[in-house]
């Protein structure tokens, strides 16, 4: 056995980051795949009649190895990548893929699990061991099991090299990003940026060896500041066409020819499988049932969006203007002209709320606010090993002491970081052979603005309800109940899992909430209601721009999902991309090679393929979910019970509308979130 599973020493069974070494992932992983491989033949080979414990309970406890060690790898992956992690990635591609196939297209294995299922009736399984087998059954049965071997065969070459070009995909916008690099001396061309973003560049350039200016990265607490702030609108194009532009030219990070062979082979793998569309494969097991239900979601918020969309950047293009702006905003002038808008006309800066929203005191306010809500307690565990000084490991217990589980979060940028900000559950929850409740480890990883000197880690608003939304993934794994871990937490339907992260962000708007912990990190100064109000009265501020940006990405992935025949080579697709969300897009088309779908990691190689409309699907369900806190009382911890009952213990036991509709007690309407957005119908 290799020495990686000899390790786990910690309580709760953490992880043991500081005796990983990266030379240990290959032998490791040969190691967990064989035994996962050798467990599965096991099933096969047994000479029992199958049964639901034999075949089914057995299949979905094979590869606990495999499982433990995957959630260290990836994690690391995605954190703290290195030249020689990402080479065992692209390594583990195939071998991960052929042993996937090898168990979804055995014969043998689906002949055994096909007999169990045509016998469930005479089971008398309970609701979750039938949701098991229900699960089991259309995971094979929709996957080629029923395929001749001859498509088989190439369906299993489909999906190694989908594996392999999702994984390149991911891996060249990191490597590019982290390639650049904007040097600016003169302070008057910076004049206007918020010290928080200086501060930042000027560690950096100290760094790389440059003791005098400012260094921005694409980095998001370095990119986004820039764009809002940079009074130079020469500088903002640059940084703009650097970020817009990665993985759009030719090299060895281009990616333009990795998304048409992504598009092609999910085409010709849903064909393989019987479906016109990739889209309409992966919508059978989505809330929203069909690409059809998806367009009328779309179609219905755009029809309500739009024409207040449209007045908001006639509003902002106005006022550019009369502030001597002469030509026609473009797409690197938006952020900066808004944010002066918003400064002139709801005197509000974000940058002035910075001082309010000390790190420490956001996460302690955070972590109580579910203490409110659900009862749940963390405490800070300094014992535990960590794989880099910046993350921070809390035990969670529930009201009545027991045992949770593990939360770690790691807040702030680095070299080998991905951009954006997510929830992974490095070990799931679920019930042991033995019936020991197994308690979930989590992770929250962020991109905030980070310390500079003596001073701490300052968030915006926004950044709070980054970190309030990834939160409620956390809770999500966190109070989950099942019995199997495919069915655990956030193992739910793709257009459901964000009802509870999206649900978190509107106490970010609740000014009870505010007051509970906002005030000055240097004069301990209460957050001003004079603040507050303007936050108030800003908060639909570019509400239907940012509504129809959100469309227009659920646009662009339907139209790389909904394709009938391969793309073909050569294509533009810069002209895809402008063709599909035009009718959703307000700004002016940014210039070649400058696109989003080289860089758009959700739906290439995040998960969210066909997918992404399910953030605004959600967003109808948050804003459904909380309007009954709103009846019952924000804190109402008779309605977080309710909501953590339903929906946050459940995982994927039951069907997400029948979820929904026990805590609600009603089927969802938008027009919850047309009013949370003071939408009135035109």
């Amino acid at each position: 056995m290799h020495r990686l599973f000899t390790l786990r020493e910690h309580d709760h069974g953490a992880y043991p980051f500081d005796q990983v070494e990266v030379a240990d992932f290959r032998p490791a992983f040969a190691e967990a795949i064989a035994e996962k491989r050798s467990e599965v033949e096991a099933i096969i080979q047994q000479t029992d009649a199958p049964t639901f414990a034999n075949t089914i309970v057995a299949l979905e406890r094979s590869g606990a190895k495999l499982e433990w060690l995957s959630g260290i790898f990836y994690n690391l992956l995605h954190a703290e990548a290195t030249d020689e992690l990402m080479e065992i990635s692209q390594e583990l591609s195939p071998e991960l893929s052929a042993l996937s196939s090898y168990i979804l297209l055995s014969e043998g294995l689906f002949a055994r699990i096909r007999s169990v299922w045509e016998e469930r009736d005479q089971l008398k399984l309970d609701l979750e061991d039938a949701r098991l087998l229900q699960r089991t059954y259309e995971s094979f049965s929709e996957s080629g099991a029923l395929l001749p071997e001859d498509k088989k065969e190439r369906l299993r070459e489909v999906k190694r090299e989908l594996s392999e070009l999702a994984l390149t995909f991911g891996q060249n916008n990191l490597k590019e990003q982290a390639r650049f690099r904007l040097w600016v001396e003169d302070d008057a061309q910076v004049t206007g940026l918020p010290e928080s973003a200086l501060g930042v560049a000027r560690e950096l350039a100290k760094k790389e060896d440059k003791p005098h200016g400012y260094l921005f990265t694409l980095a998001a607490p370095s990119f986004f500041p820039f764009m809002q702030h940079c009074p130079d609108a020469s500088l903002r194009e640059e940084m703009y066409r650097a970020k817009m532009s990665l993985g759009a030219v030719e090299g060895e990070f281009d990616n333009r020819d990795v998304i048409r062979r992504l598009a092609n082979l999910r085409l010709e793998l849903a064909q393989l499988l019987g479906h016109t569309t990739f889209a309409s494969k992966v919508l059978t097991k989505r809330m929203a049932g069909s690409p059809e239900a998806v367009d009328r979601l779309l179609d219905e918020l755009l029809e309500a969006y739009l024409p207040v969309a449209k007045e908001e950047l006639a509003k902002v293009e106005a006022f550019a203007r009369e502030a001597g702006e002469t030509k026609a905003l473009q797409p690197w002038d938006w952020s900066y002209w808004a944010e002066q808008y918003k400064k002139a006309f709801y005197e509000l800066d974000e940058e002035e709320l910075r001082p309010y929203f000390e790190l420490s005191r956001v996460s302690t306010a955070i972590f109580s606010l579910a203490t409110r809500l659900y009862g749940i307690h963390f405490s800070e565990r300094t014992d535990l090993p960590v794989y880099h000084p910046d993350v921070h490991t809390y035990e969670v217990q529930d009201r009545d002491g027991s045992y949770l589980g593990l939360l770690y979060t790691d807040f702030f940028p680095r070299e080998g970081k991905q951009s954006g900000a997510w929830m992974n559950n490095l070990q799931e929850q679920y019930h042991t052979a033995s019936g020991e409740d197994h308690r979930p480890h989590i992770v929250l990883v962020m991109n905030f603005t980070q310390p500079v000197g003596d001073r701490p880690a300052l968030l915006t608003p926004g950044e709070v309800r980054t970190f309030l939304h990834e939160f409620g993934h956390a809770l999500h794994g966190m109070l989950a109940q099942a019995r199997y871990s495919s069915l655990s937490g956030t193992n739910v339907v793709r257009d459901f899992v964000e009802l509870p992260s999206q649900l978190m962000e509107n106490w970010l708007d609740q000014r009870e909430w505010l007051q509970s912990f906002a005030q000055h990190y240097q004069t301990a100064e209460a957050l001003p209601d004079s603040l507050i109000e303007r936050m108030e009265r800003a908060r639909h501020f570019l509400v239907g721009y940012a509504a129809c940006r959100q469309l227009s990405f659920g646009y662009l992935d339907m139209a790389w999902h909904t394709i009938t025949e391969p793309l073909p080579e050569g294509l533009d697709t810069k002209a895809f991309e402008e063709k599909a969300w035009a009718k959703a897009v307000l700004l002016p088309a940014s210039p070649a090679p400058c696109q989003m779908s080289t860089t758009f990691g959700h739906i290439f190689s995040g998960g969210y393929s066909a997918g992404y409309y399910g953030y605004k699907w959600a967003e109808v369900l948050d804003a459904d979910a909380f309007a009954a806190f709103q009846q019952e009382g924000i804190f109402s911890s008779k309605t977080a019970q309710r909501f953590r009952d339903c929906i946050l213990s459940q995982g994927d036991r039951e069907d997400a509308e029948v979820l929904y509709e026990r805590f609600r007690g009603q089927a969802p309407s938008i027009e919850a979130l047309l009013r949370r957005d003071g939408i009135e119908r035109r």
